[in-house]
């Protein structure tokens, strides 16, 4: 499992630089979403990176963001990813944060125009073992708040009417990878052990 508080301080090019390689090689890559390619090819994903370590403060954060993404033409931004390199790295901590993170989406008055999904290195499904590789279908190399519009969401359902199975089908083809072959994807962040190389270029 992750450590996140003994990472190296990674900048922000960094940790985009880390997410970005994640949605490539594993999200696009693997086909775990097969809506997330349209959108990143197109550049309508929007990168934030939050240096806030409190709760309270990332939820301010992600206020603004979800009223950014709201007043934005999708044509342009479609979607954001909340980067959480220094907040809620405990995976419980962070389950628990969504909580708070949809009453200020009802609070906006958002709901029905924006949901938000979440991913973290640590992620855990309620009735999985913690190296369950289906788990491994909602890790990201960082804590994210994906901030998405519904009526995107309900486009791709319709240009995918096998949306139900993507779960399933997922699961199979992490199966079929391996936690080996997770690995050499590496998606993960870096320990502090060893800079990330691009910190050193």
């Amino acid at each position: 499992m992750s450590d996140l508080p003994r990472l190296a301080p990674q900048t922000d090019d960094v940790v985009i630089a880390r997410t970005r390689q994640w949605l490539e090689r594993a999200v696009i890559g693997l086909n775990l979403c097969p809506f997330a390619k349209a959108v990143y090819v197109k550049n309508q994903v929007h990168y934030v990176v939050c240096r806030e370590a409190a709760p309270a403060d990332v939820l301010e954060v992600l206020q603004t963001e979800l009223l950014d993404l709201q007043a934005s033409p999708a044509e342009t931004r479609d979607t954001t990813l909340l980067i959480l390199p220094d907040a809620l790295s405990e995976f419980l901590a962070f389950n628990d944060f969504l909580y708070p993170a949809d009453k200020l989406l009802r609070k906006l008055k958002l709901s029905g125009d924006l949901q938000i999904a979440s991913f973290h290195p640590d992620f855990q499904f309620a009735d999985a073992e913690p190296d369950d590789i289906g788990n491994f279908t909602n890790r990201a190399p960082y804590p994210i708040l994906h901030l998405l519009r519904e009526a995107s969401i309900d486009k791709a359902v319709e240009a995918f009417p096998d949306a139900v199975q993507i779960y399933a089908r997922n699961i199979a083809a992490l199966e079929a990878l391996g936690a080996e072959g997770w690995a050499a994807l590496d998606v993960a962040a870096y320990p502090a052990a060893g800079p990330h190389p691009q910190e050193t270029k």
